[in-house]
């Protein structure tokens, strides 16, 4: 208390129930401190254990799913020469063997049901553990087959092809992996492009018949169409995996992409020469030698060699029947070009 007669401050002594009021109000004071101390420590709490419980529902419920990219990415490297039977990796990791008389494969529209040649069926699971399950269909050298995938899709598939696939499509796009070559027959469904990717270009398409040529061992990948349109993006990156480049292409033009230049061309052509080994025939216009006998090579799944460079480089036009064996085919070249070939079991040199 403050005298307002003098610069002192006297200090009054303070009644028992001066001191019961303070006390009351100091532990007040206090307990409403703790309450607030306890208050913020359980929204902070209840705070943290949503975002945890939002964090785990985000997961469970968002696990991405596998693509198809993902599962290129771990498939080991293929050696199309060692099998002799066309050969179909399930999902869950059985494969399947498929002779030739049986080389037709047809799936159900959900994709759990597929027939190999007429009768045989085998049921699968379209996903395992929530994410879309995906199939891998093997032609080694010397074989070829006929898919049609759960879309209504259909795709013939020349000999040193895989194509990886999902049991059944899911999402907005419907993509499959090529390597080799192959012809598409897309079922339609503008709302769901159909997309055909490879290691170097991306194709997509609504609905259309067309054919694309992706040999790892080729310079080039070559993308011809007979009806339709589709739009062509090409890798410039392999690290980033963009795709900076693109083409989009009319019925009977072929677009070439070149994987050392990395230049892209397109040309009008006869489609029904890029088309015709679907029907056992082959239709070479100005092409060299070496890419002949790399094409029959694959369809006769036998080694062929060029010991002269300036040979390999001569260019051939003509037709092949593939359904003769391949001492004729041979023969047929060697009419047509100035060259000389010996066979050792499972080799032919020409020189």
């Amino acid at each position: 208390m403050k005298d307002n007669g003098s610069n002192k401050v006297k200090i009054l002594p303070i009644t028992k129930l001066e001191k019961v009021a303070l006390k009351n109000k100091i532990f007040n004071s206090v307990n409403k401190v703790e309450r607030k101390k306890r208050s913020k420590g359980l929204a902070m709490a209840v705070t943290f254990s949503m975002l945890f419980l939002v964090g785990l529902s985000f997961y469970f419920f968002n696990e991405p799913t596998t693509s198809i990219t993902d599962v290129v990415n771990t498939n080991e490297a293929t050696d199309f020469s060692k099998s002799d039977e066309v050969v179909l990796i399930l999902g869950d990791g059985e494969n399947l063997k498929i002779n030739e008389k049986d080389s037709n494969i047809n799936y159900s529209n959900s994709g759990k049901t597929l027939t190999i040649g007429e009768d045989r069926e085998i049921e699968q699971e379209a996903s395992r553990n929530s994410k879309t399950s995906y199939n891998t269909l093997i032609i080694p050298y010397g074989k070829r087959s006929k898919i049609n995938l759960s879309d209504g899709t259909m795709v013939w598939l020349n000999s040193g092809s895989k194509l990886v696939y999902p049991v059944a499509f899911n999402g907005d796009r419907r993509e499959i992996y090529l390597e080799g070559e192959a012809i598409f027959d897309v079922a339609h469904d503008k709302s769901h492009p159909f997309i055909v990717k490879s290691k170097d270009q991306e194709v997509q398409v609504l609905g259309t018949v067309f054919g694309v040529t992706s040999y790892s061992e080729e310079d080039a990948i070559n993308t011809v169409l007979k009806s339709g349109s589709v739009m062509i993006s090409y890798h410039n990156d392999p690290k980033t995996h963009k795709y900076a480049d693109k083409i989009k292409i009319t019925p009977g033009t072929k677009a070439t992409y070149n994987k050392t230049t990395q230049g892209i061309i397109s040309e009008k052509v006869n489609v029904n020469n890029y088309f015709s080994w679907r029907d056992g025939v082959l239709v070479f216009q100005n092409n060299d030698l070496r890419y002949v006998t790399n094409r029959i090579a694959r369809y006769y799944n036998v080694k062929i060699e060029i010991e002269n460079e300036d040979l390999a480089k001569e260019s051939f036009s003509g037709y092949l029947d593939l359904n003769e064996d391949i001492d004729k085919v041979i023969q047929n070249i060697q009419a047509s070009t100035n060259m000389n070939y010996t066979i050792k079991e499972n080799r032919i040199i020409i020189n």
